[in-house]
């Protein structure tokens, strides 16, 4: 999958339930193995810098590991789609916290109301996780 966005400007053409889907690549520093791990995940944008993901890992009880890699270490690579093609840039993460979670809880409902639906299907609070542009790369 990552191949595929990565070929065709960010857009997923395989077969799947992710077919055509708004995507980004999110790449974390493994907590344990100190590796990169690449991950294609939906996404809300909130202002020209500012990014949010959801890791709601299907509702499961525990975090998915994404997750547990980018808390450890915050500094993360984002490939994001545009009209001119992908926007790879660094970033730093933050897992949203009080009004600015519930703030951002109100935008992902209002958009994904499946996802902001996984909520009720687990006893832990699903972080919201923004992640703020440091800098452009090149690809």
């Amino acid at each position: 999958m990552v191949q595929d966005f990565r070929a065709n400007g960010g857009e997923i053409t395989m077969e799947g339930m992710l077919k055509g889907a708004d995507l980004v690549l999110l790449t974390t520093v493994g907590r344990r193995s100190g590796r990169q791990h690449i991950v294609p995940l939906a996404y809300l944008t909130d202002g020209a810098d500012r990014i949010v993901l959801w890791a709601s890992n299907m509702a499961a009880a525990q975090h998915p590991a994404w997750y547990r890699n980018l808390a450890a270490n915050p500094q993360v690579i984002i490939e994001q789609p545009t009209s001119a093609g992908i926007d790879l840039f660094t970033g730093t993460a933050h897992t949203a916290t009080g009004p600015e979670r519930a703030g951002l809880f109100g935008m992902l409902a209002e958009q994904f109301p499946h996802m902001a639906a996984h909520q009720q299907q687990t006893e832990r609070e699903i972080p919201l996780v923004v992640v703020e542009r440091i800098s452009g790369l090149t690809g």
